[in-house]
């Protein structure tokens, strides 16, 4: 187990993710992948960044928490237009379905990193422990490492 959970950690490391470690009862899911996680850089003296990704799972899941160690606030937000304006609001959860693409991405579900402790610049770390639940509402989480990058999140500004 601990050589799968390094090879799992490895792999995560290169920002994909071919299958989660089942934390409560030491179980694979093979189903999952998380690729192309990244994060944007934070500006100079600001302390807000997003991070995004993609998810794809062949069962049904949520994404239910995010945590990172480089701030004590994570949030999952959703970014819509609505009557012409631009709305941002937290969400409880991300629906993941079944063998559907889901995208963290600029203008629509992505992760909030509020008040990090350092700022983040292009090609550093971000350390993301992401937690799912299934249908039977077991949990479990998924190390990622999500790369600063310098794109354009979609009018971002917090």
């Amino acid at each position: 187990m601990k050589q799968l959970r390094r090879s799992i950690i490895l792999v995560g490391l290169l920002s994909a993710i071919p299958a989660a470690v089942l934390a409560q009862q030491g179980k694979v899911e093979p189903t999952l992948k998380v690729f192309d996680v990244w994060a944007k850089t934070t500006i100079p003296g600001g302390s807000v960044s997003a991070a995004y990704m993609h998810i794809k799972s062949g069962k049904p899941l949520r994404l239910v928490k995010a945590e990172s160690p480089l701030t004590p606030t994570v949030e999952l937000h959703n970014m819509a237009i609505k009557d012409g304006v631009m709305e941002m609001r937290a969400v409880d959860a991300v629906e993941i379905p079944a063998n559907k693409l889901v995208d963290l991405k600029p203008g629509g579900f992505h992760i909030m990193l509020i008040k990090v402790n350092k700022p983040i610049n292009k090609g550093d770390s971000v350390p993301l422990k992401l937690t799912f639940a299934n249908a039977d509402k077991t949990t479990f989480s998924v190390d990622v490492v999500a790369k600063g990058q310098e794109k354009d999140a979609g009018g971002h500004k917090h």
